[in-house]
């Protein structure tokens, strides 16, 4: 998490799964550590039987850093790592592991960087620790997301290097291991590019940190379709890029939501990442963290050991859904509140909830029997009451079974269908009204200023100047967009302005300054790009960025974004 520093960083997951050479059955419910709670047996006995006890298998990593297995060169020492090995295995833990850090005795010109300047000494590290972990680790990611914890002029070609020294040295240790790919976020054009300078058919499988696309949601921003696009967009890079790994696994090796959002919204957030994750293909996800430690507030249980309501809601998923739970589908209930199915351990359940948390009654036909995640309690009743808190249905009802299985294959509509449109917008006022396009402001544009008679907002709203594109109109594929922004200046004609920052195949890039001319009328300024990618690497595409004694002192009526290609001129 780009959050963390690098010491803290050394988490566990679901990642890496073996008892023998064969990889054993993938299950998507997972969970990971921070440092202090991951150094050893003794660190893990902390928290990890609550973990097994709620039906927990899959363990993103034991303490498989350099620097702790080599403190000298050519000096191993294996006790602790074995020690906790067989711990883990002892709670039924299927284990991975993380080939990062550096060992002290080899000079690095500063910390916290790819230590590409000794890649033979690497090698050896690789090749060491996973043949000495040989039918207890297979599953091995290289680096913990980078670009985080990478030198400050450090490549994407830096660690394409890394990822071929490690995939050759660890194929020839074991050759039945394999070798992950990592990035942080959603950092798709990252992983392209480490794929384009080298990388292409050295790994099996692609993590990512997808904190802030959760965040998103977890705020009530709506962006359920933005993280039911992450696998999605990955596939299609991969595609692209190196299409004999198109399929491989696609893992979540650290997720969650910090519990100072509020205990229960954490939860909330928990139940609807596991949820879209499993209706996307994620093939598991490693909830970050079991037991609070150096990472923040982010645990299953707290810093105490006692448990949040997020523990409680993910023994409810693993009790209704079982380890290898079915997706069967989606629907709409009364035409705006999100429903998956699912075949679970003992019939079909229904996850449901109201994506922007406005309360709303839905008649289910017959009588349900739903349960509250939060606490497991379960109640009969003909209608579900839907607000952010998602609900489980158990025994879903065979007409709602149906509906979700005709639209499995479909995208989640998010305001509609913008596939085929030529340019989506969003217009600001008492009602904003967008078509195809959005901002991360979620309740926040609500609560917003309502400026010149309800014809716009002002420019400050949290979020408000944080925009996505719907995923079905532009994800990924680069071709030529305009960007036409209205604004003017504030009631007191404060000098005002921003800058055009947005997601490219280089990561994110800026336009020129664009200063407002004044309050007197709306003024239109427009952005032509080539270089355009959208993949939500933080969870938005673009946004416009003001700084200084002008911060967003003007109001934005609408934002359009248009494909040029598609118009019959463009201007």
């Amino acid at each position: 998490m780009k959050k963390f520093l690098f010491g803290m960083c050394v988490l566990t997951g679901c990642g890496s799964l073996l008892a023998a050479d064969t990889p054993p059955a993938w299950s998507p419910f997972g969970i990971g550590s921070c440092y202090i709670n991951n150094r050893s047996e003794q660190d893990n006995a902390r928290w990890v039987p609550q973990m097994a006890a709620i039906g927990l298998k899959f363990y993103r990593s034991a303490h498989t850093d350099w620097g702790a297995l080599e403190p000298a060169a050519g000096e191993w020492i294996w006790a602790t790592l074995d020690k906790q090995l067989d711990y883990l295995a002892a709670q039924g833990m299927t284990c991975g592991g993380i080939l990062h850090g550096n060992a002290r005795w080899n000079k690095l010109d500063r910390p916290g960087t790819l230590p590409v300047n000794n890649l033979p000494a690497w090698s050896n590290y690789v090749a060491q620790v996973v043949a000495h972990c040989r039918g207890r680790v297979k599953f091995w990611e290289v680096w913990n997301e980078p670009p985080n914890f990478t030198g400050r002029d450090q490549t994407p070609a830096d660690y394409a290097r890394l990822v071929v020294s490690s995939y050759n040295a660890a194929k020839a240790a074991d050759p039945t291991c394999q070798i992950g790919l990592a990035a942080k976020s959603v950092h798709v054009n990252y992983l392209e590019q480490v794929i384009k300078a080298g990388a292409k058919s050295h790994f099996d499988f692609i993590t990512l940190h997808p904190y802030e696309v959760l965040d998103g949601i977890a705020n009530k921003a709506g962006t359920e379709a933005v993280f039911l696009n992450i696998v999605p967009v990955v596939r299609k890079m991969l595609a692209a890029q190196d299409p004999a790994r198109a399929n491989v696994p696609i893992i979540f090796t650290e997720l969650g939501c910090d519990s100072r959002k509020g205990a229960e919204v954490q939860a909330h957030a928990l139940v609807k990442a596991y949820v879209l994750g499993i209706a996307q293909g994620v093939t598991c996800l490693q909830w970050f963290e079991g037991r609070d430690g150096d990472s923040g507030p982010l645990g299953l249980l707290d810093r105490a050991g006692q448990p949040r309501p997020a523990y409680t809601a993910l023994a409810q998923l693993l009790q209704h859904l079982g380890q290898h739970p079915v997706y069967l589908g989606w629907v709409l209930l009364n035409e705006k509140n999100y429903g998956f199915v699912f075949q679970g351990a003992q019939g079909t359940v229904l996850a449901a909830w109201s994506p922007q948390g406005v309360p709303d009654a839905v008649t289910m036909g017959q009588e349900v029997q739903s349960v509250d995640p939060l606490t497991g309690k379960t109640s009969a009743a003909h209608a579900l009451n839907l607000t952010a808190a998602p609900l489980l249905v158990l025994g879903v009802p065979e007409k709602i079974v149906a509906q979700a299985q005709a639209n499995q294959a479909k995208p989640l509509p998010w305001g509609g269908d913008f596939s085929r449109a030529k340019s989506v917008s969003i217009t600001m006022g008492e009602q904003t009204v967008e078509q195809g396009l959005h901002t991360l402001a979620g309740d926040a544009v609500a609560k917003a200023v309502v400026a010149y008679g309800g014809s716009a907002r002002a420019g400050n709203v949290p979020g408000g100047n944080l925009f996505i594109v719907d995923p079905g109109f532009l994800s990924y594929t680069t071709e030529p967009i305009e960007i036409a922004v209205t604004v003017r200046r504030n009631s007191a004609n404060d000098n005002a302005g921003f800058k055009l920052v947005y997601e490219a195949t280089n990561g994110f890039r800026s336009t020129g300054w664009y200063t407002v001319p004044d309050n007197k009328q709306w003024h239109t300024v427009k952005w032509k790009l080539t270089d355009a990618q959208f993949v939500n690497y933080w969870g938005y595409n673009f946004s416009l960025v003001s700084d200084g004694h002008v911060f967003n002192k003007y109001f934005l009526q609408s934002v359009t974004v248009t494909k040029l290609a598609n118009r019959e001129s463009a201007p």
